[in-house]
C-alpha cells in the first residue's frame, strides 16, 4: 500500500491507493504553486528517502515564500490603487458599483516599486534553505571534494543536491535492474 506524505496543509486531493508515482495537485490558492504528493515505495531506501525529503523541504520553502509574497503583493496593490484613486478624488467603486481601476502606466509604477522594494527579499529567497547546505556538505564528505565547483547561493546548492541525489537514485535503480536481469537471464 502506498504511504504518501503531503507536507502542505489544506491539500485536499489524494492519489488512488494503487498509484506508484508522484501526484501533482491543483494550484494552491495562496502561493499559486501546485503541491506534490510524493510516492513512497514500500521498501524505500535511505538514499531515496533523503531525495524525497529534500524535495519535500524545497516544496515547503517555496510554498511559504510565494504565499507570503503573493499576500504582500495583493495587499500593497490594493493600497496603491486606493491611494491613487483617492488622490484623484475618486472612490473605490464607481456609480454602478463596479470596482475602479488604474491604467497600465499607473500600474507600471506600482510593479516597478514593488519589485525594487522586494529585491532583497527575492535574493534571500535564493538563500532560504540554509539546511540544504549541510546536506550538500554531507554529499561532498561522502563522495570526495567536488573541485572547481563554487556555489554562491543556497538555492543552487539545494537544486544541485536534489539533482545529485536523483542521479544517485537512478544509478542505484539501474544497477539493481541489471543484477535482476542477469540473475533471471541465467536461470
Amino acid at each position: 500500500m502506498m504511504n504518501s506524505v503531503c507536507i502542505l496543509k489544506g491539500v485536499n486531493f489524494s492519489p488512488p491507493p494503487h498509484s506508484r508515482s508522484d501526484w501533482i495537485g491543483p494550484p494552491d490558492k495562496h502561493s499559486n504553486l501546485r503541491p506534490v504528493i510524493f510516492y513512497v515505495p514500500p521498501e524505500e531506501s535511505p538514499l531515496e528517502r533523503r531525495l524525497r525529503e529534500a524535495r519535500q523541504e524545497a516544496q515547503a520553502c517555496n510554498q511559504r515564500f510565494w504565499a507570503q509574497q503573493n499576500r504582500a503583493f495583493c495587499q500593497e496593490k490594493e493600497e496603491f490603487i486606493y491611494s491613487r484613486l483617492k488622490a484623484k478624488g475618486l472612490e473605490i467603486r464607481d456609480d454602478t458599483g463596479k470596482k475602479a481601476t488604474l491604467n497600465a502606466e499607473e500600474m507600471a509604477d506600482f510593479y516597478k516599486d514593488f519589485l525594487s522594494k522586494n529585491f532583497r527579499k527575492h535574493m534571500q529567497y535564493n538563500r532560504c534553505q540554509a539546511h540544504f547546505v549541510s546536506l550538500f556538505e554531507d554529499i561532498k564528505t561522502n563522495f570526495g571534494n567536488i573541485k572547481g565547483v563554487t556555489f554562491k547561493r543556497d538555492w543552487y546548492k539545494r537544486n544541485f543536491t536534489i539533482t545529485f541525489l536523483m542521479g544517485q537514485v537512478a544509478l542505484v535503480r539501474a544497477l539493481r535492474w541489471l543484477r535482476w536481469k542477469k540473475k533471471n537471464v541465467g536461470n
